[in-house]
């Protein structure tokens, strides 16, 4: 597995979404806001994905698209924006093939307990560079703190 770093090139992804595949090649000479999550409907998950809805007028204003992604399947996404009025595309990556060359499935623990899951991380992608690259996300003010990076990228 390559090592994605700022500057590094963007590892390619084709991910099945409610609205069609998306694919990084469709963003070429634009900016695409890659975010991955661990699971539709969860609390974290559903505040994250609202913070991105809620400025998503913000990003298209400022040319860039955002893709959130996980391991859940189309319909449990068509279901979780429809439920939260979500504006994001969310991406399905079952097998996690995107999430691992983007490093972004690690080993966690829980109570003593150690596990493999998907680490809450943001990925700004201008021109198939990685512009930037947030890990260990915590929710509150994130997607602001994105968005901030996307309008002077």
């Amino acid at each position: 597995m390559t090592t994605v770093t700022e500057g590094s090139a963007a590892p390619d992804f084709d991910l099945e979404t409610p609205d069609g595949r998306v694919k990084l090649t469709d963003f070429a000479g634009k900016a695409v806001v890659l975010y991955f999550y661990p699971k539709d409907d969860t609390p974290g998950c559903t505040k994250e994905a609202q913070a991105f809805t809620d400025l998503a007028a913000e990003f298209a204003r400022a040319g860039a698209t955002v893709v959130g992604v996980s391991k859940d399947s189309v319909a449990a996404h068509r279901k979780f924006a429809g439920k939260y009025g979500l504006n994001v595309i969310l991406g399905s990556d079952p097998d996690g093939a995107v999430i691992e060359r983007y490093g972004s499935w690690v080993e966690k623990s829980m109570y003593g307990r150690s596990y493999m899951g998907i680490d809450r991380s943001t990925f700004l992608i201008c021109d198939g560079q990685i512009k930037k690259l947030w890990r260990k996300v915590k929710v509150p003010n994130h997607a602001a703190e994105v968005l901030k990076a996307v309008q002077t990228a």
